[in-house]
């Protein structure tokens, strides 16, 4: 796989299709969430540094091969213009009915956006043809979407068969990051896991096993496990039908030597907004609920996270967003953050909610890698080949 910033010198006056994921949240056509577009800014600067044309390829929402007003691109690209201080050309013309000679046909035409990709049921469909329209509006294509490379659609995997193709600043840095935690390893290396449904990750965490020396259970996901160890956890969130998904996973954590860390104490409550008590994982009753990990339990993460030199977080320890149960995700962010000022552990950090959270504490440029996908993300841990990466190499 090339990065595109090997062919820095060959880039003047090129166009460059570049498929971006600008799938961001939009309220009443305003931006409200801007860390994936802040991510692929460096690959945008550097295109238009190096005096190249960019054509920009994109998505938002669902649209499910349908044209829906509120998903757009066009708020996206005012958003980008005034990002980036540059006038981005946006095309609302239909992508089968335009011609490479009809793009950059202006003096001040430097950078353009298309519309929708998902308006076309022939993106998701991974087109043959479609990706041969794409393809044919550039001379070079850029991947510096990550987040949408799990996907076989065209402007991903297939658009590659008909342009040379290349990988963007951002796309290279998730997978150097990725690697670090999954092939060239640091030990010991410790993975903090949480979210709801166990079965959804269950792929990750055995592919995780085999390869790290602690795996650490928090929010939803260490109520499963509280439950398969006949603790009572009340009214909390949990799967059901997944005793033998937790049961196979200690199995399987004995056999590859994998320390497994779940609360020893909890923070709860009667209702989510309700008053916080702390209690023993053996003194929680019918009536409560989980919110967050306790002190005792904050302080065992710590000690692991110490004595660590990788890790890898995805998913809080509780109901972050009220500040009465931040307690255990900011503990968690804080110790990290702290070792990583002193270069003493290399950190990773995805999912969705990991990175609201570390933006809202304000921590999130103490990681080394903060990403911003969620499938794919997933997907790479999980050991899978990606799509987009496989047909960039």
């Amino acid at each position: 796989m090339k990065s595109v910033e090997s062919i820095a010198k060959n880039l003047k006056n090129k166009k460059i299709i570049l498929r971006l994921d600008l799938n961001v949240p939009l309220n009443n056509q305003i931006v409200t969430d801007s860390n994936r577009i802040d991510k692929i800014i460096p690959t945008l600067e550097f295109l238009i540094n190096n005096n190249a044309k960019i054509l920009i390829l994109s998505h938002v929402g669902r649209p499910k091969g349908k044209i829906i007003k509120e998903l757009s691109m066009e708020p996206i690209c005012k958003y980008l213009n005034e990002k980036l201080n540059q006038n981005i050309h946006f095309i609302k013309t239909d992508i089968n009915n335009l011609k490479k000679q009809d793009l950059f046909d202006g003096k001040n035409d430097s950078i353009l956006m298309l519309e929708n990709l998902r308006f076309y049921d022939a993106e998701e469909k991974n087109n043959e043809e479609f990706a041969k329209t794409l393809a044919s509006f550039g001379d070079l294509y850029v991947n510096d979407a990550f987040s949408c490379s799990h996907r076989e659609h065209a402007s991903v995997s297939k658009i590659t068969k008909y342009v040379p193709s290349y990988a963007g600043i951002q796309l290279m840095s998730e997978i150097t990051a990725l690697k670090k935690i999954t092939n060239n390893i640091i030990r010991p290396i410790t993975c903090i896991i949480g979210g709801s449904k166990i079965s959804t990750k269950i792929n990750v965490i055995k592919n995780l096993i085999t390869k790290f020396d602690n795996l650490i259970f928090v929010g939803g996901m260490a109520n499963n496990i509280l439950k398969n160890r006949n603790y009572q956890i009340g009214k909390s969130i949990f799967e059901v039908n997944c005793e033998d998904i937790v049961e196979n996973i200690f199995t399987l954590s004995k056999k590859e030597n994998c320390n497994l860390i779940y609360p020893v104490d909890v923070s709860v409550s009667k209702e989510i907004n309700g008053n916080v008590s702390v209690k023993k994982v053996n003194e929680i009753l019918k009536d409560d609920l989980i919110l967050d990990i306790g002190p005792e339990t904050v302080k065992i993460l710590s000690k692991t996270i110490e004595e660590s030199k990788t890790v890898l977080w995805n998913g809080p320890a509780g109901y972050f967003e009220n500040k009465n149960f931040q307690y255990g995700s900011l503990e968690i962010a804080k110790k990290i953050a702290e070792r990583n000022r002193k270069n003493e552990i290399y950190s990773v950090a995805g999912g969705g909610d990991t990175v609201a959270a570390l933006n809202k504490f304000g921590l999130t440029k103490y990681f080394n890698f903060v990403s911003t996908a969620g499938g794919a993300f997933l997907e790479f841990l999980e050991g899978k080949k990606l799509p987009g990466i496989k047909a960039l190499e």
